[in-house]
């Protein structure tokens, strides 16, 4: 004879102390759930409302420049401390945790051009107008000492931008000329050119450790060996490029800030069409820095907006601005991939979180466990119309609106001039030519 018997185990059941969740039963068969998709849309809908009512990106503004800020600098080590200087030649230290300038002194005669760590964050390098490099110690003075640099070299050549190598202890500094400077010289090791007036921006890859990227006067970008005595190859767009980011993850990919209000990422094996056009800008782009993960970047503009973009993707999904902020010069991703920092003409650095509706401050895993459960499910439902409308609509400043009407006018009527020159001419006369292509003039190797 059978006998079925219930066998409970007050392990599945009982707590173990006071302090814990009561553990409730939860059969999954989906046959007694039947209502499950429609209750998991209506989360995913208000999980993408509240992210809409808790983004407040801005987090505070660090005021202590008498002009302009003109580029920063990142510790490799120390998340809290950021570098930046100014368009008087001031340089300033942060101590981003409380908010406070640890340090400033003049380094320079007119602008500050680039900062640049070391690669073990010790000592940092700064060019300015004043032909000079100079070399500082990241620890403060003692009290009463006065701030010397620990070395002046003395450039031949005019000095735009310095990125240091983030495996050796060589840096590279752009002007006239493309110089490879080692630490414990005063000469360069070796000058790279390309019969180009100006480079006025110079970024090591922080993969492949020696190839070097710059953009130059003549509205080219130029990629450089430093084993190879000469440079490899050059790319001519139709407009200017301000500054350049490599992919810190993908080591073959970099993006471009350009003049045309665009950035343009390329694959440095086939230059000739770049991988992706980021739109959305309405004024010329002045910087680009990449986050830690390689899968986001941030631009800053002219159009006094600071704008995110997925690196795979054309239009950015998220644009942050404030009524007090004109000009961004400078930009910058933090190294914990949490935080963007913006310096612009009216002498501000502002800091705001990478994410806009994340929570500051500590998280309990319970509240950790929620909020990876929303991101799931708004990743799920995603493509939902309603849910992609409420998570793509932003609000812009009037400015902004007016100047994105007028480029589409614009666009739509170059469309429309195209389609009548291709119907009255002969077959094959007018070729299509995608908008990729429409930008790149010429490779040359």
């Amino acid at each position: 004879m059978k006998v079925k018997m219930i066998s409970r185990n007050p392990d599945n059941y009982v707590r173990e102390t006071k302090l814990q969740q009561h553990k409730i039963p939860r059969n999954y068969d989906p046959a007694l759930h039947p209502l499950e998709g429609p209750r998991e849309y209506v989360r995913a809908l208000n999980a993408t409302k509240l992210d809409r009512v808790f983004a407040k990106p801005f987090v505070c503004n660090l005021s202590g420049h008498r002009d302009g800020v003109a580029c920063f600098g990142k510790h490799p080590k120390l998340l809290s401390t950021l570098a930046t200087g100014a368009y008087d030649g001031e340089v300033r230290i942060w101590d981003l945790a409380n908010r406070t300038s640890m340090r400033s002194f003049v380094a320079h005669d007119g602008f500050v051009r680039g900062i640049a760590y070391a690669r073990n964050g010790e000592r940092f390098f700064t060019v300015g107008d004043d032909k000079t490099v100079k070399v500082w110690n990241s620890q403060a003075p003692d009290v009463g000492e006065e701030e010397e640099p620990v070395n002046t070299i003395l450039s031949r050549h005019i000095l735009h931008g310095i990125s240091h190598n983030r495996k050796s202890n060589s840096f590279a500094t752009c002007g006239e000329v493309c110089a490879i400077w080692d630490e414990q010289h005063n000469d360069p090791i070796k000058t790279l050119k390309w019969g180009v007036d100006t480079l006025h921006t110079i970024s090591y890859n922080p993969v492949e450790t020696d190839v070097l990227a710059c953009c130059a006067s003549d509205r080219s970008i130029i990629l450089y060996d430093q084993r190879e005595a000469q440079p490899l190859r050059k790319v001519v767009l139709t407009m200017k490029s301000n500054k350049l980011a490599w992919n810190p993850m993908e080591a073959f990919n970099f993006t471009v800030a350009n003049e045309d209000c665009n950035l343009y990422t390329f694959d440095t094996r086939k230059l000739k069409t770049p991988l992706k056009v980021h739109f959305d800008h309405v004024s010329a782009v002045t910087d680009v820095d990449y986050a830690p993960t390689g899968k986001e970047f941030v631009s800053s503009s002219y159009d006094k907006t600071v704008r995110i973009y997925h690196a795979h993707q054309s239009h950015s999904r998220d644009i942050y601005h404030t009524k007090r902020m004109q000009h961004v010069v400078c930009v910058a991703w933090s190294l914990d991939n949490r935080y963007i920092f913006s310096g612009s003409d009216e002498m501000n650095i502002r800091m705001w979180k990478a994410n806009a509706s994340e929570k500051l401050g500590i998280i309990r895993p319970r509240e950790r466990a929620n909020f990876n459960y929303q991101e799931a499910l708004k990743d799920k439902y995603a493509a939902h119309p309603q849910i992609k409308r409420i998570a793509r609509h932003r609000q812009v400043p009037r400015h902004v609106l007016n100047a994105q009407r007028k480029m589409r006018v614009v666009k739509d009527k170059e469309r429309v001039k195209e389609a009548n020159v291709r119907k009255h001419s002969k077959k094959g006369k007018v070729p299509f030519v995608s908008e990729k292509k429409k930008h790149v003039i010429r490779q040359d190797v």
